[in-house]
C-alpha cells in the first residue's frame, strides 16, 4: 500500500466519523431516534442500508469459494432465499410499519399475552441481542482478519507476528480487527440509527464502486483477456447459472442437486428456516429498517429495493473476480482467499487503498448495524422491560450507548477464542427448521400464541442436539441425520406437529390483546374472522390474492433481472436482453398495481391520511 492508498483509507474513516458526530445530538433525543431514526426514513435510504448491512466482509470471499467449488450455479445455496424475501415485501413490510413497535422482539408481547409472552420476549432479547449478535460479529471479524493477513502478510506488532491477549495467542491481524470493532462501537454509540444508515449509504457506494472497479481491472489483465478469455480458459460448466437437477455429478455439471434437495431449497428452506437477514416474514435488522420507514409505502419499497439489489446486482462483480481468481491462482489451497489476492496483485496504487477502504466499509457497516440492532433488544426488551421499567428516555439512551461499547468488547473477547464458526453456520438453518411457519402465521391466524412460538423455537434446536448425540453413538434415525437440506423434511415436519399441538393444547391469547393487535394492524384473511366479528368498525386488509400475485411477479422480477444481468455480462446478449425484457414487464406490472392500491407509492399526503385513519 502506497501513501495514496493510505490517504484513501484515512479519508474514508474521517468521513465515517464526521457523519457520526453530525447525528450525535439527534440520536440522543430518545430511543425511537436512537434505534428507529424517529420513524422518518425514506425508502431509498432504508433499503440501501439493508443491502449495505448484508454486504459483509466475508460475503465476497464466500462467493469466491462457492464459484471455485460449484461454479456460478453454486450460488443457488443463497439465491433461493429471494422467494422468501419477496414474500416479506408484499405481505409483511406494511404490517411491520403499521405495528408501531420498536423492535421485532417487542412484537411478542404486542401479539401474545401472559407470562409465556414475557418469557419469550426476554429469552429472545438475550438470545438474539447478545448470543447471536456476538457470534455474527465474531464470524465477520474472522473474515476481516483473513483480508488483512492476505494484504499485509508481514504485519507485526512490536516486531511480533502474534501476541498474547486474554490468555490466547492471536495474530497481529486479529488485534487490528479488534481495534476496528471498537472504532465501530464508538461511531455507532454516537450516531444511533440515523448515523448508521447514512454511513451505510456512503459505505455501500464505496464498497460497490470498489468491487466493480476490481472486476474491470482484472478482466483487463492480459492473462484473463476479458470475459471471452474467461470462457475460453475455464470449463463451460463453470458458467451454468442453474444447478443440474437429479442424477449424479459429471463432467457436464459442477453443481448437481437431487430432486429432494432441490425441492427442499425451492419449497421448504425459504419459509421454514430462520437466518439473519432472511427471516420468514421479516425480522431482525430488516424489520428494524421497515419500522424506521416514514410510512407504509416507504417500508414496502425499501424492502423491494433491498431484495432486488441483494440478489440481482451486488453479486456479479464478486462472481467475475471469483472466475478470474480461478485462472490466476488455479492451485490455491484456500479458494476464498483468491478474491483478496486479486486485489493485491491487480489494482494500481490508489485503487488498492480504495478497495481496502471498501472492505473496511463492508465490515464496519455490518458491525455497526449488529451493534445498534442487538442493543435495541437488550435495552428495549430486557433492560426497560424487566430491569428498570420506569426509566426515562434519557436514561435508556445512556444505557444504549454503554451497552453498545460493552457488546463490542464482549464480541472482541469471543472473536479471540472463535475457531469453529463455520460449523455453527452449517447448523443454523437446521436448528431453526420449522420456526418460519409460526413467524408467518402469527400475522394471519389469531390462534397462534406464545406457546406456539416457544415450541417452534426450542424443538428444532433439540432435534439438532439429538441428531449430534445419536451420531456420536453411531445410531441412525432416517431423515433426521440426512445431509442438509434433505434433513429439513424431518426437522420441519416434526417441529410443525409439535408447535401445532402446543397451540391447540394451550390457552389462546387473551381477547383484549388480540383486539388491540387487530385494531392496530387490521390483518386480513379468514384467520382473523372470529376477532373481526367483534370489531365491525375496523376495515381489515383485503386483496390477499392480489398480494399473492404481486409476490409471484416479484419473484419473476428478481430472477429475470438476475439471469438477464448475468447473461449480458457473460456475453450471451440475446438471453440477457430477454431476461431484462421480462424483468421490465414484471416491474411495470408491479408499479401499476402498487400505484392502484389503497396507499399509492410516493404520495405522502395519502400515506398520512391512511395512517391517521
Amino acid at each position: 500500500m502506497t501513501l495514496l492508498d493510505w490517504l484513501f483509507v484515512a479519508a474514508y474513516l474521517a468521513l465515517s466519523f464526521g457523519i457520526a458526530g453530525y447525528y450525535y445530538q439527534r440520536a440522543g433525543e430518545d430511543t425511537s431516534e436512537f434505534f428507529l431514526s424517529g420513524r422518518a426514513m425514506p425508502w431509498w435510504l432504508a433499503g440501501t442500508s439493508m443491502v449495505a448491512t448484508t454486504f459483509a466482509v466475508d460475503t465476497p470471499l464466500l462467493v469466491t469459494e462457492i464459484v471455485a467449488q460449484d461454479g456460478i450455479a453454486g450460488n443457488w445455496l443463497w439465491w433461493n432465499a429471494a422467494i422468501g424475501g419477496m414474500l416479506t415485501v408484499f405481505f409483511f413490510a406494511r404490517l411491520w410499519r403499521r405495528s408501531g413497535v420498536l423492535t421485532d422482539v417487542e412484537f411478542v408481547e404486542f401479539r401474545y399475552s401472559g407470562r409465556p409472552a414475557a418469557w419469550l420476549r426476554g429469552l429472545k432479547a438475550l438470545f438474539f441481542g447478545l448470543l447471536m449478535n456476538i457470534l455474527i460479529i465474531g464470524w465477520v471479524s474472522l473474515a476481516m482478519e483473513t483480508v488483512i493477513n492476505r494484504l499485509f502478510p508481514d504485519l507485526t506488532l512490536f516486531g511480533h507476528a502474534s501476541v498474547t491477549v486474554l490468555g490466547s495467542d492471536v495474530s497481529a491481524a486479529l488485534v487490528v480487527t479488534g481495534g476496528l470493532i471498537l472504532l465501530v462501537a464508538v461511531y455507532a454509540l454516537l450516531s444511533g440509527l440515523w448515523g448508521v444508515m447514512v454511513t451505510d449509504l456512503f459505505q455501500f457506494v464505496v464498497a460497490m464502486g470498489g468491487t466493480i472497479a476490481l472486476a474491470f481491472f482484472v478482466l483487463d489483465r492480459p492473462e484473463i483477456g476479458g470475459v471471452q478469455g474467461l470462457r475460453e480458459q475455464l470449463p463451460a460448466e463453470t458458467f451454468h447459472l442453474l444447478p443440474t437437477i437429479g442424477g449424479a455429478a459429471n463432467g457436464a455439471a459442477m453443481f448437481t442437486l437431487s430432486v429432494l434437495s432441490f425441492a427442499a431449497y425451492a419449497g421448504v428452506q425459504w419459509w421454514a428456516s430462520w437466518y439473519p437477514g432472511a427471516e420468514p416474514g421479516g425480522g431482525g435488522y430488516i424489520a428494524q429498517r421497515m419500522m424506521s420507514a416514514k410510512d407504509e409505502p416507504n417500508a414496502l419499497f425499501a424492502t423491494l429495493w433491498y431484495t432486488i439489489a441483494h440478489f440481482c446486482l451486488r453479486p456479479w462483480p464478486w462472481i467475475i473476480v471469483a472466475l478470474a481468481s480461478l485462472v490466476l491462482y488455479p492451485d490455491l489451497d484456500e479458494p476464498r482467499a483468491g478474491f483478496v489476492l486479486v486485489m493485491r496483485d491487480v489494482l494500481p496504487p490508489g485503487l488498492l487503498g480504495l478497495l481496502f477502504a471498501a472492505f473496511l466499509a463492508a465490515f464496519m457497516s455490518t458491525v455497526s448495524t449488529q451493534l445498534n440492532w442487538g442493543v435495541s433488544y437488550l435495552v428495549n426488551d430486557f433492560w426497560a422491560r424487566f430491569v428498570q421499567p420506569d426509566a426515562d428516555e434519557q436514561h435508556c439512551v445512556f444505557v444504549s450507548r454503554v451497552l453498545t461499547f460493552a457488546v463490542a468488547l464482549l464480541s472482541l473477547v469471543v472473536t479471540l477464542h472463535l475457531d469453529t464458526i463455520a460449523e455453527a453456520w452449517g447448523l443454523m438453518l437446521t436448528a431453526s427448521g420449522g420456526l418460519g411457519g409460526v413467524l408467518i402465521l402469527r400475522w394471519y391466524w389469531w390462534r397462534v400464541n406464545a406457546w406456539s412460538e416457544l415450541a417452534a423455537t426450542v424443538t428444532p434446536i433439540a432435534l439438532v442436539i439429538v441428531a449430534l448425540t445419536l451420531n456420536t453413538f453411531g445410531i441412525e434415525v432416517p431423515g433426521l441425520q440426512a445431509d442438509f437440506p434433505v434433513n429439513l423434511y424431518a426437522t420441519v415436519g416434526f417441529t410443525t406437529v409439535v408447535w401445532l399441538a402446543a397451540t391447540v393444547l394451550t390457552r389462546p391469547t387473551a381477547p383484549d390483546t388480540l383486539d388491540t393487535f387487530y385494531r392496530t394492524v387490521h390483518p386480513g384473511g379468514p384467520g382473523w374472522a372470529s376477532v373481526a366479528e367483534r370489531h365491525p368498525d375496523v376495515t381489515p386488509d383485503s386483496g390477499l390474492g392480489r398480494l399473492a400475485l404481486d409476490w409471484l411477479v416479484g419473484v419473476v422480477l428478481v430472477y429475470s433481472t438476475l439471469f438477464g444481468t448475468g447473461y449480458l455480462i457473460l456475453g450471451w446478449t440475446v438471453w440477457g436482453l430477454a431476461g431484462l425484457g421480462l424483468a421490465l414487464a414484471a416491474a411495470t406490472f408491479l408499479w401499476r398495481d402498487l400505484q392502484a392500491s389503497a396507499v399509492p407509492l410516493f404520495d405522502p399526503v395519502a400515506a398520512r391520511d391512511a395512517e391517521a385513519e
